[in-house]
């Protein structure tokens, strides 16, 4: 009996598929978008060099209501808001890649692009650090903006400040924040000494005012806690230690890491609400550089947290990280790539500072070497790059298949260049729900990803899977330029 013919069309799909997911992928065509991506998401007057030519001036009055100006700095998502705990984390990821790949970002000729992502995001945090004890952390309400579906151009939508002083603290957003201060006069020593000198009084006055006034940010602004609740501050005080030491090599610092008392344990993910093991991953590298004491004990045992971590993400531990059918570590269902992301910068950070001391990675009697843990990090890269079940990207415009109607507002309305009028509040939503791609590409945004079972639905409603976050791409951009050489 003859075969019906669309079983043979299923087969050739299947087969394209797999040729097209398997292909070899171009990192540095990934970390060019990656880096557009930031573009996309500016607040503020855009500057003569803007590539991304769909997007035009927007929220020009942040700030007014608090007599300060709060213009610049990054939309979180796919929404309007300036939220300062995730931003504050995207700033400090994005440096620590730009930190650790220099090199390999000037080889790829984005290293002045990366820069350029770093201080338009710095930029915008020493406008909201007023004084050594005020730290504005947030601009846009999430409710009202979630009310409606505008173009941040023209949209109409309330434009509060909100901050945290001595009398409303918010330790947690003011140790990140401090941290991503630190981070970024890294980054920037060599080449603007003197915005690194800037950068780093920032980071000290915030180090003080975490420590001195204390407490979870969202019980002074519980607006703000509404979108993202933090934990508890303990990681974010030792994060931005463990930085400031980075910054500085003053005692200081590893002194205040040496008696607060934890090392954070062993974490099961890293995230813009757990820092632990970002804290654990920077003190092993200054440990193997032989800034920190290798003898000393304690810094041994958060590098022994740290491997404890690792070993499972990379499917060598006892209680292994949850790996989808087709290679995905799974770890929540609402953007799971923002664990991903910023996992596979902590294994690819460590496997260089491994390799540069001639070590291994031993998980148990196990021993992985650094080559083996670029070669895991590479493969989660390429599945949220097309080499998934489904041959997606879900890195948004790049490759021949990715989201097009991804959740993002200034994406899936049409550009302010080509349609000036106003489109209102409510009427933004017709564009919410129409069943067409989005008019445009907002190139580089990685959305959070497929089911435990690698399923995708590409819907603007389906916000868990196909929003865009800055805390995705960020620790992506220092990866993508280690892949690419």
């Amino acid at each position: 009996m003859a075969l019906p013919r669309f079983f043979f069309l299923l087969l050739w799909l299947e087969f394209f598929l797999f040729i097209q997911s398997h292909a070899a992928i171009d990192y540095a065509q990934a970390l060019t978008k990656s880096l557009l991506f930031f573009e996309g998401q500016r607040s503020g007057k855009l500057p003569a060099n803007q590539r991304v030519k769909w997007r035009g001036d927007s929220a020009l009055k942040d700030g007014s209501d608090a007599g300060v100006d709060l213009t610049g700095g990054y939309y979180d998502a796919g929404d309007n808001v300036k939220f300062g705990f995730p931003y504050a984390f995207t700033i400090t990821t994005l440096a620590w890649g730009i930190i650790e790949f220099e090199k390999q970002l000037a080889a790829k000729n984005e290293l002045g692009h990366a820069m350029e992502a770093l201080k338009w995001g710095t930029d915008y945090l020493i406008k909201a650090h007023t004084s050594p004890n005020v730290l504005y952390i947030e601009v846009g309400d999430g409710d009202s903006d979630h009310d409606c579906w505008m173009r941040p151009e023209d949209m109409t939508t309330p434009r509060t400040s909100y901050k945290v002083d001595a009398s409303h603290p918010g330790s947690d957003v003011a140790g990140e924040t401090s941290a991503a201060f630190a981070a970024a006069s890294i980054a920037f020593r060599r080449s603007n000494p003197q915005y690194a000198d800037v950068l780093l009084t920032h980071a000290k006055q915030l180090f003080h005012f975490a420590n001195d006034h204390r407490g979870v940010y969202q019980q002074s602004i519980p607006v703000a806690g509404k979108f993202y609740s933090s934990s508890g501050f303990d990681d974010e005080f030792q994060w931005a230690a463990v930085w400031l030491f980075h910054a500085t090599y003053d005692k200081t610092y590893s002194d205040y890491l040496a008696n607060f008392g934890s090392t954070g344990g062993v974490r099961s993910l890293f995230s813009w609400d757990d820092k632990w093991v970002g804290v654990q991953s920077i003190v092993t590298k200054l440990k193997i550089q032989k800034k920190l004491n290798p003898q000393n004990e304690l810094w041994s045992k958060y590098e022994s947290e740290m491997v404890q971590f690792i070993c499972p993400v990379i499917q060598k531990g006892k209680n292994n990280v949850k790996m989808s059918p087709g290679g995905m570590l799974w770890w929540q269902p609402w953007n799971n790539f923002q664990y991903t992301t910023a996992a596979m910068l902590v294994i690819a950070a460590y496997s260089d500072h491994l390799a540069s001391v001639q070590t291994n990675l031993m998980c148990d009697s196990t021993t992985v070497t650094p080559g083996e843990l670029i070669k895991f990090a590479r493969s989660q890269v390429d599945y949220i790059l097309g080499a998934n079940p489904k041959g997606m990207s879900y890195m948004v415009g790049f490759g021949s298949m990715y989201p097009v109607k991804f959740h993002h507002r200034g994406a899936s309305l049409p550009s302010i260049k080509t349609n000036p009028r106003l489109i209102a509040c409510k009427d933004g939503f017709n564009y919410f729900r129409s069943d067409r791609p989005n008019p445009n590409v907002q190139d580089g945004a990685v959305v959070g990803g497929p089911d435990a079972n690698d399923q995708f639905d590409d819907n603007r409603s389906n916000y868990q899977q196909s929003e865009g976050p800055t805390v995705n791409t960020a620790p992506l951009v220092g990866l993508l330029a280690r892949l690419a050489v």
